[in-house]
């Protein structure tokens, strides 16, 4: 199944950056492939907290429901799921002079029918995590 992975340097420092990241509703804004992001109910943003997420990729609409399930001081790790698929999106932070070094990687399964499309998805992840780099890290450093 399709895996991507970036590492990129961004200016803003990590405390910062996974507070932001850790609220998943601002993947409208840094990730290339969101339409939009709600967190469903209210309350502090935690483990288990979920959001639902609409993407379009090709051209294609996929809804999916996000749950944050690890946060620590340097990494977070959401799942999404459909009935076509499961996305396993880990974001890591490190130190990186006054900044920080990001991580982000994106692994889609498919499931049932869905795998018929995974040699296509691949191709289209690729330029999707090129997009959301250079997204992402626009956004971090004008945090």
């Amino acid at each position: 199944m399709p895996t991507v992975s970036r590492t990129f340097s961004v200016a803003a420092p990590p405390r910062t950056v996974i507070a932001y990241l850790t609220d998943f509703a601002h993947a409208a804004e840094w990730d290339a492939g969101t339409e939009s992001c709600t967190q469903n109910g209210a309350g502090p943003v935690e483990v288990g907290t979920t959001w639902h997420n609409v993407s379009k990729i090709a051209g294609v609409t996929a809804e999916l429901q996000y749950e944050l399930v690890e946060v620590s001081d340097d990494q977070l790790v959401f799942i999404g799921k459909n009935d076509g698929s499961t996305s396993t999106d880990t974001i890591s932070v490190t130190p990186s002079g006054t900044g920080s070094e990001v991580t982000y990687e994106a692994h889609l399964e498919l499931h049932g029918v869905a795998k018929l499309a995974a040699p296509a998805m691949a191709l289209m992840f690729e330029k999707l995590a090129n997009d959301t780099q250079h997204q992402m890290t626009e956004v971090l450093n004008h945090l």
